[in-house]
């Protein structure tokens, strides 16, 4: 409003309304209020984070879980692999990515000259989801601090995030997977190189995506090569 328009209702004796802002309900305070925040990571060495996540109990996942699944491989590593979350073999063996979906993975890596000992693995969320659901938003994003100090201890040269859910989250994108993949993304504020490409589960399904992972897999070997 101008000046002038106040001071023509001020002659008119007209009041001015403002809009308030809308009160929050009493039942939107209490779920505000019950919401875990998300767990604080920072400055953790690899044996007190790995201890935070194996006592983990800020979302309902930890309820039915047998194990936490934190991470394997070299923490040190030039490339990690990240994926959504444990299945029921991970749950149980307190490993990501065993059973069939985890051999064809190794024997990706291997196509790409390295080994499963030479990567650090681990997922977004560190429990398992029951059913093997997608994870929910919440959950992921409680579990992310965890993945955060992850990354920062590891350092890698690249990210190579496998699955839908992975990429989304990692990215913060809704895109399907088939348009993150076959290019050179970068993670969060850090800008470490990040390829997204489909889950190892998915191409048992879809052999013939075989050929579209392996561009990928090329995309990785070549950014941890050039530091690009």
């Amino acid at each position: 409003m101008t000046p002038l328009q106040r001071r023509c209702l001020d002659a008119m004796d007209i009041p001015l309304w403002r809009l308030r802002a809308p009160r929050e309900s009493a039942a939107s305070v209490e779920r505000a209020d019950r919401a875990p925040s998300a767990p604080s990571a920072h400055g953790l060495d690899w044996e007190a984070l790995e201890a935070a996540v194996s006592t983990c109990t800020r979302c309902a996942l930890h309820k039915a879980r047998t194990q936490a699944v934190f991470g394997v491989g070299r923490r040190n590593a030039s490339l990690m692999v990240i994926g959504e979350a444990p299945g029921a073999e991970e749950d149980r063996r307190g490993e990501p990515f065993v059973g069939p979906a985890g051999q064809l993975l190794n024997a990706m890596l291997r196509a790409i000259g390295l080994a499963r000992e030479d990567v650090y693995i681990a997922n977004v969320l560190k429990c398992r989801p029951p059913g093997n659901r997608d994870p929910k938003p919440e959950e992921a994003a409680t579990c992310t601090p965890y993945l955060d100090r992850q990354i920062a201890l590891v350092a890698p040269r690249a990210i190579l995030a496998v699955g839908r859910i992975a990429g989304q989250w990692l990215l913060q994108s809704e895109l399907p997977i088939g348009r993150l993949r076959g290019q050179v993304l970068q993670y969060g504020d850090s800008g470490i190189p990040l390829v997204a490409t489909y889950h190892p589960a998915y191409l048992l399904r879809t052999p013939l995506a075989k050929a579209k992972s392996w561009h990928d897999l090329c995309l990785v070997r070549d950014v941890i090569a050039t530091g690009q």
